[in-house]
């Protein structure tokens, strides 16, 4: 599971493995919530508000790479590190 960014002690991470509508996984603590690249929206779990709002923010900021990094998922090469939110 790489860990493709981190901030405010939220780790955002992509498997290699998963599948359906393009997503991405947000670890805060012990919650963890599975969000879509596109739209943003919550597909699992959950995160405190402002741990999710942080999220999203970075998200809209980073939805290319989010996409570029699912696609080199699908085809299982190596994930580019995205910048974390500041």
């Amino acid at each position: 599971m790489p860990k493709i960014a981190e901030f405010y002690g939220i780790a955002i991470y992509m498997y290699y493995r998963d599948h359906g509508v393009p997503h991405f996984h947000a670890i805060y603590g012990s919650q963890e919530a599975v969000i879509a690249i596109p739209g943003l929206r919550l597909l699992e779990g959950r995160l405190p508000p402002r741990a999710l709002a942080l999220v999203r923010t970075w998200g809209r900021l980073h939805r290319d790479e989010l996409q570029r990094d699912w696609e080199l998922a699908r085809s299982r090469r190596v994930l580019r590190q995205i910048a974390p939110l500041e």
